[in-house]
């Protein structure tokens, strides 16, 4: 792993980076052109989370404008989206997006998706002003980067909540810690993250994670992992 791909990971899991700041670390770890890091879907609000120049940020905006683009199906088909040239090879499932991109400096997109566990949040762009395609380790590392992102962009969801303490009160916070236990016993995960998860659930679907936390332990909604993958299960 070279310095630049280090450097992009240290940055995303460190405090001290500010969350506009993180697509920079991530250009440098993919130099092909623009990148912007975005959050959308079940979780949050649409919003460029950062974006390293004006034409990644237009990029995005068109994106949430159209709700069509490589990011959407990223995150739909929690899979990369490779387009090496949308002039002479256009998704024909992007009509609106080729044409609104067509006078900007945009020539090949690639999207990676940010997930956290069953959450679906957002996603990573990456646009080259050249056609040009990613090899399979550039694919990877873009990959990586992208479910590294995941935790940041989902504590970033939850603590948007206004007064977020007054759903948990100290009973409440019992409960959510028994069943912080049992997410455990589920999945081969840290504390830390299963007590995310159940922020997670709570916050997407607008209930207290005191509900959420009773029907993990009375087994109404369990967790497995499934290959790569997390879901709820109810």
């Amino acid at each position: 792993m070279d310095d630049a791909v280090k450097r992009a990971f240290r940055a995303i899991r460190s405090l001290d980076v500010p969350d506009r700041e993180l697509s920079e670390p991530v250009r440098q770890a993919m130099p092909i052109g623009g990148v912007s890091v975005s959050s959308f879907g079940v979780i949050g609000t649409n919003e460029t989370i950062s974006a390293s120049d004006d034409t990644a940020f237009r990029v995005d905006e068109i994106q949430f404008d159209l709700t069509e683009g490589p990011c959407w199906t990223a995150l739909h088909q929690r899979a990369p989206v490779l387009e090496g040239d949308i002039v002479q090879r256009p998704n024909a499932d992007w009509p609106a997006f080729n044409e609104a991109v067509r006078d900007e400096a945009v020539r090949a997109v690639f999207a990676f998706p940010i997930v956290f566990g069953p959450f679906p949040l957002g996603a990573v762009d990456v646009y080259a002003p050249d056609p040009t395609d990613l090899d399979h380790e550039q694919v990877e590392i873009a990959a990586a980067l992208a479910t590294a992102m995941g935790r940041r962009v989902l504590r970033r969801a939850v603590q948007a909540i206004e007064d977020e303490e007054a759903l948990i009160d100290s009973f409440s916070r019992r409960v959510v810690h028994q069943a912080t236990g049992v997410v455990l016993a589920q999945l081969d995960i840290t504390p830390d993250d299963a007590t995310l998860l159940i922020q997670g659930h709570a916050f997407a679907r607008k209930t207290s994670m005191h509900q959420v936390a009773e029907e993990i332990i009375s087994g109404a909604v369990r967790f497995e992992r499934h290959g790569g993958l997390i879901e709820d299960v109810r």
